[in-house]
């Protein structure tokens, strides 16, 4: 696991506030995913005319795509309150229950990582989703007995980025499932223009095509690179982010052409290098790098799958001819170490 520094808490507020500012506010202003927009606008337009709360909603899909954007645009939308959580925060089913006592008719209740959630726990928001009750267990041995509160129609979305860890039981109790894929370029540029307008960075196209196309399609860095380079630009020279001012910015943050950073160059020499190629295990290459598995394969591994950089198999992660041509690696025959021509 990488090192990580003491940062105070206004710091990290600060971040979260500045990171807040750049999200949009409205459906209309949300860049990409047409086909889930699409089916979130007619959800939303509905139960605005029925005058009822939303269906429940689960959003799927690597980190930094928006999912905690679109459910605070569901509760812009629907014009009521926003309430959120972690699976991770609720430990016990008292603190559900904190909770869902004082929701509010039609109220957005948003649960990040769902997938985190304890069986007990998950098993009273069962009832809470499908029923609209609270369970709650009065006394103990013999004479306790069950005693069920109602609940207001409220819309519960969650999110998750491994939908396979998500019970069938509680992924059967959304209305809506939706998966956010990565973002195309063009729609990286877009998002990178108006967030360098809010911003009030000056910035030309050459600029927003190359922190783009290095932001692994993915919203969040594409944010995190625009704010770096800005920095850059300001200090070493007028404050215009052009193509070259871009360029070398991201080149002194090691990110290359393809978005790749520190950490997955260090994944895929590992396999390349160390391992020929694979196939090699995910621990064995999380113990190769100092990272967790778990961060390898929700964060870096997608990207570089869809890169057409890794596979996964069942004997274990295997590099591809397109990686050994990208990092330069000739590849190996294991066993005797020869070079292949």
């Amino acid at each position: 696991m990488r090192e990580k520094g003491i940062v105070s808490p206004s710091v990290l507020d600060d971040e979260r506030q500045f990171e807040a500012s750049l999200r949009p506010s409205r459906l209309a202003d949300f860049t990409g995913q047409a086909k889930l927009k699409e089916n979130l606008s007619i959800a939303i337009e509905a139960a605005r005319r029925r005058g009822e709360a939303m269906d429940h909603v689960l959003l799927y899909g690597p980190p930094g795509l928006g999912k905690t954007t679109l459910a605070t645009i569901i509760s812009n939308e629907l014009g009521v309150g926003f309430e959120q959580t972690s699976g991770p925060i609720l430990q016990k089913k008292l603190d559900l229950t904190g909770i869902l006592s004082n929701i509010r008719a039609r109220q957005v209740f948003f649960v990040d990582e769902i997938h985190r959630l304890l069986p007990d726990v998950e098993e009273m928001l069962y009832a809470a989703l499908e029923d609209f009750r609270v369970d709650i267990l009065i006394g103990s041995g013999p004479g306790a007995r069950t005693h069920s509160l109602p609940v207001p129609h409220f819309t519960a979305i969650g999110a998750t980025t491994r939908q396979g860890l998500v019970s069938a039981p509680l992924r059967g109790r959304f209305g809506l499932v939706l998966r956010l894929n990565h973002y195309d370029a063009e729609e990286l540029q877009r998002i990178v223009a108006r967030s360098a307008a809010i911003l009030a960075v000056a910035i030309d196209q050459g600029g927003t095509e190359e922190i783009a196309r290095r932001s692994r399609g993915t919203p969040r860095i594409a944010n995190r690179l625009l704010r770096r380079v800005r920095d850059y630009a300001q200090v070493r020279a007028d404050g215009r982010i052009t193509t070259g001012i871009a360029r070398t910015a991201l080149d002194l943050l090691e990110v290359d052409r393809f978005g790749l950073d520190e950490i997955d160059q260090k994944i895929m020499l590992t396999v390349l290098e160390k391992y020929a190629g694979g196939p090699v295990g995910l621990n064995t290459v999380a113990a190769s790098i100092d990272e967790e598995p778990d961060t390898i394969e929700e964060v870096y591994e997608p990207y570089l799958i869809q890169l057409g950089f890794i596979d996964r198999t069942p004997r274990g992660r295997v590099a591809t001819d397109r990686a050994f041509e990208h990092f330069q690696v000739p590849r190996r025959l294991r066993g005797n170490q020869r070079t292949l021509f």
